[in-house]
């Protein structure tokens, strides 16, 4: 199943080239939480008890073309967005070899760096644009797997970690080039696209063997399966729920093959990964 959230928080099954409108699922008033809010997405904590209402109700929901609809984040409220760093070797490779990736420091890969988190501020979704503010530096695009966790879950075993997971998106963890840490640098308003949806874990037979393609302006800068991730998804899951407890609706960005490279106002990215579709998202 493919889930989307679009126009003014309404939540899709995406069924071919057509958005079934299933929000009467989760928009009824037993479903309104008191304050405070509990530190996951509603939705992705509850999935597995909406999915077969959400499947009955997709033959009789209203229908709207994909193309006419705004899609957002599909994930509302991640407690966390956790980054894996230099998780590819040949980005390893071109960031020492690039001044403008490593401002002079000698770059290390994951196993050094461990993880980093984003600010949830920084999130949109891909009919929103990228608005680097910070002019005089340089911006790069990084295409990314995202992993959504699905159950709470702490100190998972490796061999396990993908029956804690809800599903697969897109990702572009920009960032802009400098010294200060990886968290404020790619914390930025806009800089954390998810999209174009949800695909559930059900369908994605193995998230490491998943091809990630992506242009700007029509011209290829980065192509490369996951299968060369250092951390693999599994391993990844399993590390990140060594330091914190995950929770529902937790993103795990997963890192970013070779390829990166600036974008200025007026590009357009496109990002696809096998099987979980396209997005294409404007700098403005």
């Amino acid at each position: 199943m493919r889930l989307c959230r679009f126009n003014d928080d309404r939540l899709g099954v995406l069924e071919g080239d057509r958005i079934a409108d299933v929000t009467s699922v989760v928009t009824s008033a037993e479903r309104i939480k008191p304050w405070p809010l509990p530190t996951e997405d509603w939705l992705i904590a509850h999935l597995d008890q909406l999915t077969p209402q959400i499947r009955r109700t997709v033959p009789d929901a209203p229908k709207l073309a994909r193309a006419e609809v705004d899609l957002l984040s599909p994930i509302a409220n991640p407690g966390k967005i956790i980054g894996a760093p230099v998780n590819y070797r040949a980005h390893l490779d071109e960031a020492n070899a690039d001044a403008a990736i490593s401002f002079g420091t000698t770059v290390k890969t994951i196993d050094h760096y461990g993880l980093f988190l984003k600010a949830n501020s920084s999130l949109i979704g891909p009919s929103q644009s990228i608005r680097p503010t910070l002019q005089s530096r340089r911006h790069d695009h990084e295409g990314e797997l995202v992993v959504v966790i699905g159950r709470k879950c702490a100190r998972v075993q490796e061999h396990e970690a993908l029956d804690y997971v809800a599903g697969y998106c897109l990702g572009l963890d920009m960032t802009d080039r400098g010294v200060e840490e990886r968290s404020m640098r790619k914390s930025l308003d806009t800089y954390t696209v998810l999209g174009p949806w949800l695909t559930t874990a059900d369908e994605i037979a193995n998230p490491d063997d998943l091809l990630i393609h992506l242009e700007v302006n029509g011209q290829v800068r980065q192509h490369c399966s996951t299968a060369q991730l250092i951390f693999s998804v599994r391993k990844l899951i399993a590390y990140a729920s060594g330091f914190y407890t995950l929770h529902p609706g937790d993103v795990i960005m997963t890192g970013t093959p070779a390829g990166v490279g600036p974008v200025v106002s007026g590009d357009t990215i496109h990002l696809e990964i096998d099987e979980l579709g396209a997005m294409d998202v404007k700098v403005l």
